[in-house]
């Protein structure tokens, strides 16, 4: 991975749109589409700018002199940043990127989705933000907030995102809601390097554990299915993981 996905606010704010015809268009259509004001080079309040010139060097290098971050259309290699196939179920969005490698092929995976994906998917999310603090209230704790939500969401669970019904089960699941996953210390043995030979239970375990210890050894895609905010603990071969609150699970490669 060599971008950082992130969602940028530009409701109300200007974005610089740079060229004429189809290209420059949707570039147009995109920002208002995200409430944003198209404008040209000369508004110095804007952040972003998108150029869609037959010879866009110059004008990239103008902007981004500027401190603006720049997308030039059908150039990635000129680009700051690239825009993703949107999938909308507002509040939730989905976006999908290549590294402008092929725009095609974010377009057919957007479209599988679209079909995958409840469009009562946004019902769900404002339910749980309403839910907020009848959620605190039930779990103080925030691990075991999270460790709760985790078996609801999870496949086949009692909020599934994947089922049409789930924000209307919103609220039988919070007056009689499991607490999920326990808190403390299961172990995983790897029987291979490849993250895709993880168990769905396993899977869910790494997305799940507040600390992850493991051996110096365990391959980094293996350790990219963990949560990015669980604190992390390095083995010696043979060393017992060390206490924490919450779910630890520690990853060790099997004998060979």
């Amino acid at each position: 991975m060599d971008s950082l996905p992130l969602f940028h606010r530009i409701a109300g704010q200007p974005v610089i749109v740079l060229g004429e015809g189809e290209a420059a268009e949707a570039k147009r259509r995109l920002v208002e589409r995200a409430g944003g004001l198209p404008v040209g080079e000369d508004d110095l309040a804007a952040r972003l700018a998108f150029v869609a010139l037959d010879a866009p060097e110059q004008a990239a290098a103008r902007l981004r002199a500027r401190g603006l971050l720049v997308n030039v259309v059908d150039r990635p290699e000129l680009c700051d940043f690239t825009t993703p196939g949107i999938l909308d179920r507002a509040p939730v969005l989905i976006a999908i990127g290549t590294g402008g490698a092929s725009a095609g092929l974010a377009k057919a995976l957007r479209l599988r989705l679209d079909a995958l994906l409840p469009r009562a998917l946004g019902r769900l999310a404002l339910g749980l933000a309403d839910a907020r603090a009848a959620l605190r209230q039930r779990w103080p704790d925030a691990g075991a907030r999270r460790r709760a939500l985790d078996a609801a969401l999870g496949e086949g669970g009692p909020l599934d995102p994947l089922q049409e019904n789930s924000a209307e089960r919103l609220a039988d699941w919070l007056a009689s809601a499991a607490d999920g996953l326990a808190a403390g210390v299961i172990e995983i043995r790897l029987r291979s390097a490849d993250p895709e030979d993880l168990t769905l239970r396993e899977a869910r375990l790494l997305g799940s554990a507040d600390l992850l210890a493991h051996e110096a050894a365990i391959p980094s895609e293996v350790l990219a299915r963990a949560r990015a905010d669980a604190a992390r603990v390095v083995l010696n071969v043979g060393q017992a993981a060390p206490a924490g609150p919450g779910l630890v699970v520690v990853l060790r490669l099997s004998p060979s």
